[in-house]
């Protein structure tokens, strides 16, 4: 896409981004090691180590994750892609978490299919939605073009992620429309989320859309309503944009 006014035409990434703040809920941060696997398409990472070792996803999905994450947010003239800005660090962290164990809502039955404002219905926890829908994804590739995702060009990913979206790939463990979202809700949270949190480590995100972070106080510009805040955005844990 062309910007040649960014200030009067928000590119469709920070349009994507503003309107994914309000969805954005707090996670709790944890701690992991680290060791070596790096994004195919990610050859200079700007904001994590790509020695970082996965707690929960064995090597191929975490294949599957990087390309995948590098589909939904890439890498553009905006700004760092996901997988640079450490997403996926995120998400292994949060596996690890209550929240990949399903431990913060109710999951007893029954388990039925309803509208989304009656809350969380599976009877998969989000760590059970990422490896049968990476497992159902890979197979679906396999037997499509004798390669896993992560092997496979960039339209090919882009045609077996929209296939999933539209609930087109299935099996009785999972629909693929219920892994779709969650990847997707999770890329968001992780490019959106303190640096503490493992993405957004750079705090691009952040810059691109303006929000300054956790500065200690505003008193200098609470009185200047639609004027741009002036200082880049700083992290929980003093991080500045650079």
């Amino acid at each position: 896409m062309s910007l040649k006014k960014p200030e009067e035409q928000p590119s469709g990434r920070r349009r994507f981004l503003q309107k994914s703040l309000s969805l954005i809920p707090l996670a709790a941060a944890a701690s992991t090691g680290v060791v070596s696997l790096s994004s195919p398409a990610a050859d200079k990472p700007q904001g994590v180590l790509s020695d970082y070792v996965p707690a929960y996803f064995n090597d191929k999905e975490w294949k599957f994750l990087l390309a995948a994450l590098d589909r939904l947010i890439p890498a553009d003239a905006n700004g760092p892609g996901a997988v640079s800005e450490g997403v996926q660090v995120f998400i292994d962290k949060q596996m690890e978490l209550p929240y990949g164990y399903g431990r913060l809502w109710y999951m007893q039955g029954p388990f039925a299919d309803s509208i989304p404002e009656m809350g969380y219905q599976s009877h998969l926890v989000p760590r059970d939605t990422y490896r049968l829908g990476i497992a159902l994804a890979d197979q679906h590739c396999q037997q499509q073009y004798q390669k896993d995702f992560y092997q496979l060009e960039t339209a090919q990913q882009e045609e077996v992620l929209h296939a999933l979206e539209a609930d087109k790939l299935r099996n009785d463990a999972i629909h693929g429309k219920q892994f779709f979202e969650q990847l997707l809700e999770n890329a968001k949270e992780g490019y959106l989320a303190d640096p503490i949190h493992g993405g957004n480590q750079t705090l691009a995100s952040w810059k691109m859309i303006g929000f300054p972070g956790a500065r200690a106080d505003f008193v200098d510009t609470v009185q200047q309503p639609n004027k741009p805040y002036p200082l880049g955005p700083v992290s929980i844990s003093s991080k500045r944009s650079v």
